[in-house]
């Protein structure tokens, strides 16, 4: 939003005023040709020739022997549907749940990536610790205890609100749940998500 301040001055019964914007270099006249040559320019990018109509991807066969289960996204309290398709006990793809009765065959981007917590392969299936400037990988027991040791310093020092428990849009309810317990275990009210940040 630009802001502008009128100078007035009066001389002689008339008043002159003269704009300050907040960018000098853009008068008004010259944003309004800027705004209709990007209007022109958009409206020329959306003919036909530039557009081509969407095309659905085609479905893959299943896999031999793989079975789909009816299921519901986890990711928040809208309980959307999922038809995942299960080949020897791992979830291997998701389509929409078309005639679902809350979701009508649609998902947000969450929902539309459920999958990757399972099958991304930058999915992290080992603790990590950066040391001399390198990730390294940790023992479950060397993570739990590190970690373990410094909250309990911290706690001795500064008490339980010194911590602050920040969730994250990329876990399920139950997850969300386990972490809101543990902060409220932990004594401490310090619980906000990574969205309203």
């Amino acid at each position: 939003m630009a802001r502008s301040k009128m100078k007035t001055s009066s001389h002689a019964g008339t008043t002159s005023g003269s704009r300050v914007t907040l960018n000098p270099k853009v008068a008004r006249r010259s944003f309004l040709k800027l705004s209709a040559a990007t209007a022109a320019l958009t409206g020329v990018a959306m003919t036909a020739k530039m557009t081509t109509k969407a095309q659905a991807a085609d479905k893959k066969e299943p896999y031999p022997g793989s079975q789909t289960v009816r299921t519901i996204c986890t990711y928040c309290a809208v309980g959307c549907g999922i038809e995942a398709e299960v080949h020897n006990g791992v979830w291997v793809r998701q389509e929409i749940a078309a005639d679902h009765p809350v979701s009508y065959g649609g998902h947000c981007c969450k929902g539309a990536g459920a999958i990757d917590m399972v099958t991304s392969p930058k999915r992290l299936k080992n603790p990590m610790k950066k040391v001399n400037g390198k990730w390294t990988n940790l023992t479950w027991d060397q993570a739990i205890n590190e970690i373990g040791d410094k909250m309990l310093a911290m706690r001795e020092k500064d008490g339980p609100d010194s911590l602050m428990f920040l969730g994250s849009a990329k876990v399920s309810n139950e997850m969300a749940y386990q972490h809101r317990k543990f902060a409220a275990f932990w004594g401490s009210n310090n619980v906000d998500h990574q969205a309203r940040i």
